[in-house]
């Protein structure tokens, strides 16, 4: 297994992984997620290869922090094709945005995710690699 970063070619991949997060997501818009990420100097994609089959990814951002001095670090996305689960892989794949993030200067990184009764093993996995649960996010449609 290869922790490497996304180029266009798994663009597929891509799509059909944010369909297994429970995000529906055609090629189309793949692509121009995709390209509008690559253009933003502060996202990155990373993606678990297996012997050339994409089988979990893991975006992130990093931005400038206003309550400390440094940066921080979002995990966006991280989603493990189903058929992949529990061999390890979403634990590989959060070690190496850690490493990736804390090489790029970040002194922390947080995530959200979801309070819905699918995502109650997501939380435990987060927990699990030591993330401590912090804060409630709120949302607002602005269309």
């Amino acid at each position: 297994m290869e922790v490497r970063k996304a180029t266009s070619k798994d663009i597929n991949d891509l799509a059909s992984l944010m369909g297994d997060l429970g995000y529906p997501t055609s090629q189309e818009q793949m692509k121009t997620r995709f390209n509008n990420m690559e253009a933003a100097r502060n996202h990155h994609t990373l993606v678990a290869d297996d012997e050339g089959k994409v089988v979990g990814m893991i975006g992130f951002h990093t931005g400038v922090l206003y309550s400390e001095d440094g940066i921080y670090a979002r995990i966006i996305a991280l989603v493990v094709d189903a058929n992949y689960r529990n061999k390890g892989i979403g634990k590989l794949l959060l070690s190496e945005a850690e490493n990736y993030a804390r090489n790029l200067g970040a002194t922390g990184i947080g995530l959200n995710s979801g309070n819905r009764a699918e995502r109650v093993h997501a939380h435990q996995f987060y927990k699990n690699m030591g993330y401590v649960a912090k804060s409630t996010g709120f949302a607002k449609s602005l269309l």
